[in-house]
């Protein structure tokens, strides 16, 4: 124990962050309605939640619409009250924790990487000139 907290072991973490993005992810596609935008557009990335289990991250990518991903992400934000409730109900923890919706880039930052890597041309290597120099 430090400081007197639990501290929550690490594969357990990691079962609850899984099953808060599963959850989410169900709730998600339960509220939003599909005329407002496009919900295949949206990925949960990943759940982080603290080791207390009073606050938790929720990593949003929104593929494409990069016009529209600040306005998709305050909708989402928009339900955020009716997430917590759907996920309070559906996933039975000590604590549920507060949910916080944040963008997530790191999946266009990672093709943009891939794109600048298929781009460099790399020389075909010459094949080995034998050493014509003979030493004594």
């Amino acid at each position: 124990m430090t400081q007197g907290k639990r501290i929550m072991k690490t594969d357990r973490l990691i079962r609850i962050n899984e099953l808060l993005r599963r959850e989410i992810s169900m709730v998600l596609y339960r509220l939003i309605d599909p005329t407002e935008f496009d919900i295949s557009a949206i990925t949960l990335t990943h759940v982080i939640v603290s080791p207390d289990l009073h606050d938790a991250r929720v990593l949003v990518s929104i593929r494409g619409h990069e016009n529209e991903r600040r306005k998709i992400l305050r909708q989402l934000q928009h339900l955020h009250a009716e997430i917590q409730t759907e996920v309070a109900k559906a996933v039975i923890l000590k604590y549920t924790p507060r949910l916080t919706l944040v963008l997530d880039t790191s999946i266009e930052k990672g093709d943009h990487v891939l794109d600048i890597l298929s781009k460099i041309t790399v020389p075909e290597a010459s094949p080995e000139k034998p050493d014509t120099t003979e030493s004594v």
